[in-house]
């Protein structure tokens, strides 16, 4: 490190809060800096102990089992995103007037370290969609010839990122409510709020909450603002933001595009905002065909990241060849098999109403797969909203109750399996079951609208059981 960033941090104390993904990452990095690092953690499991042990070997200091009592001494707490703002440790923390980052928060403050050009970041934030906008943005900006990667709440620490030894032209950025909630200084490039939908609330404390950090991506943006024309409210979080002299806002749209929009006209995705004359040009952009899957709520990922593309440069034929490379994740509207006709897809990702309306849009008539952990979500509207769209539902998880009731009260002619068993054979049945509801031509859709714990690690696990169920059924078949 540069003596400018030793001297800063030389001897501060900062306390970690939270082990994981990203506080393991930020002990080291503060401990490397010089930061005399405690950190703090709720857990005191034997990974727990394990992670602990490795960090002490280094010289950190770690205290397990109780993440309320702020350590003496500290002048800094750097958070895990998954820790809730009305924690003991944070009320403390106010209290004696100690600033709290997160690790995005960090990781902004410690790029272009030693002199280095510091790489912009092109942010990406919403309730749905995220991974796979900023996948598809890298893919772009890799078209284009860019040193990039996708990094954030992707799963790929920011800090490695920016205190690594790679350098990079642009960075593709993923940011949850949590991460934004703890980055007041983050200034992106640009940035797009693809979508907003009740999540998280038990953290925020409130749906207001929850949508002024969203709104947080687009403080002091510099070129672009990238909104949802088809949600109101991410275009309010625009008007209300405090961004750079001459930064625009640019809307994507399913439907013909305005001025300053990027949208479909005739099957091709065309640029109303990054060309010379906006009321008379459009640029085309890539056949709504280049994007994997062509599903509606896939096809506007595709705009919102080719809206913060364009803003950073890139050519239009990068923006085909990037939609054309990009590879979709596994169990995100992921096409299993077709069996007798049938085709089964996989989207355990849906953890949310939200996304599982999207995931239902796709397709017509549909076997739905549903249930699990309903974090306190309703389902009335999804169901109302995606009825006429049913074939059959089967219901599994903890909660399928009131995705049963649900139905009952506005798709009371849907046939409906309820399965009430949680082992391991849960899924095949599930599946055999929506088999015997499937007509062909029909699709059988795992969009569980809920969380995987209740029945599996998580919804990798969830998706890997259904493909697992899948592949097995045609084998029976053969």
């Amino acid at each position: 490190m540069g003596s400018r960033q030793v001297s800063t941090w030389q001897g501060k104390k900062v306390t970690v809060a939270g082990l994981g993904v990203s506080g393991i990452p930020a002990a080291r990095v503060l401990h490397g800096l010089g930061a005399v690092v405690t950190v703090v953690n709720d857990g005191d499991d034997e990974r727990s102990r394990t992670q602990a042990a490795e960090l002490e070997a280094q010289g950190i200091t770690v205290r397990l089992g109780d993440g309320a009592t702020l350590p003496a001494g500290t002048e800094l707490i750097v958070t895990t995103p998954g820790w809730k703002p009305d924690k003991p440790l944070f009320l403390a923390a106010a209290e004696a007037g100690v600033p709290v980052w997160g690790d995005v928060e960090l990781a902004w403050r410690l790029r272009g370290r030693d002199g280095r050009k510091a790489a912009p970041w092109l942010a990406v934030t919403g309730t749905n969609g995220k991974t796979t906008t900023v996948r598809m943005l890298a893919s772009i900006l890799e078209a284009a010839g860019l040193r990039t990667a996708a990094v954030g709440n992707i799963g790929v620490s920011l800090l490695d990122a920016v205190l690594g030894d790679e350098t990079y032209d642009v960075l593709a950025v993923e940011l949850s409510s949590y991460q934004l909630h703890w980055a007041p200084s983050l200034r992106a490039h640009s940035a797009a709020v693809l979508n907003l939908a009740p999540d998280h609330l038990d953290w925020h404390g409130s749906m207001e909450a929850y949508v002024a950090d969203k709104g947080h991506i687009y403080e002091g943006n510099q070129i672009a603002c990238v909104y949802n024309a088809a949600d109101k409210a991410t275009e309010d979080l625009v008007r209300g933001a405090d961004v750079e002299e001459g930064c625009r806002a640019i809307g994507f749209t399913l439907g013909t595009p305005g001025p300053s929009q990027l949208g479909i006209v005739e099957g091709i995705l065309v640029d109303r905002a990054f060309v010379d004359n906006r009321d008379k040009q459009a640029q085309e952009l890539a056949e709504v065909a280049d994007v994997n899957p062509p599903a509606p709520h896939n096809i506007a990922n595709a705009l919102a990241a080719a809206a913060l593309a364009r803003a950073f440069g890139v050519p239009p034929v990068a923006v085909r060849d990037g939609l054309r490379n990009f590879r979709p994740d596994a169990h995100r509207i992921e096409h299993v098999l077709d069996v007798a006709g049938v085709a089964y897809i996989d989207d355990s990702k849906a953890t949310n109403t939200h996304a599982t309306e999207a995931s239902l849009a796709a397709y017509d008539p549909i076997v739905w797969i549903a249930g699990g952990l309903a974090k306190g979500a309703t389902f009335d509207e999804l169901v109302e909203k995606s009825a006429k769209r049913l074939r059959g539902a089967v219901l599994i998880g903890a909660d399928r109750a009131l995705i049963r009731e649900a139905l009952a009260r506005h798709a009371p002619e849907v046939p409906v399996v309820d399965l009430d068993r949680t082992d391991t054979g849960a899924m095949s049945a599930a599946v055999h079951e929506a088999a015997r509801l499937a007509r062909p031509g029909d699709t059988v859709l795992l969009a569980p609208a809920c969380a995987s714990m209740d029945m599996y690690a998580n919804y990798n696990k969830r998706g890997e059981a259904f493909a697992d169920a899948v592949r097995a059924l045609a084998a029976e078949g053969a």
